[in-house]
């Protein structure tokens, strides 16, 4: 799971969360990885408007958000 919110941070990719919190409420999160540590990271929070961090043990899934521009004709 590291590995892959690492790539996200490089890439500067918003991901979509599935985030266990400490008290084991279960909330998906659309987020932007700000910087990361060993055991955490830091990132925007669009559902909060504000930085969170987040431990990344209790990330339950992540996936990025794929934007499709529309061509015009």
């Amino acid at each position: 799971m590291k590995e892959q919110l690492i790539k996200a941070m490089q890439r500067n990719q918003v991901i979509d969360l599935m985030y266990m919190s400490k008290g084991g409420e279960i909330t998906k999160r659309r987020v932007k990885i700000i910087k990361m540590t060993a055991e955490s990271f830091q990132a925007y929070c669009f559902a909060k408007q504000a930085k969170r961090t987040f431990i990344i043990d209790n990330v339950l899934a992540a996936v990025p958000q794929i934007y499709r521009e529309n061509e015009v004709v």
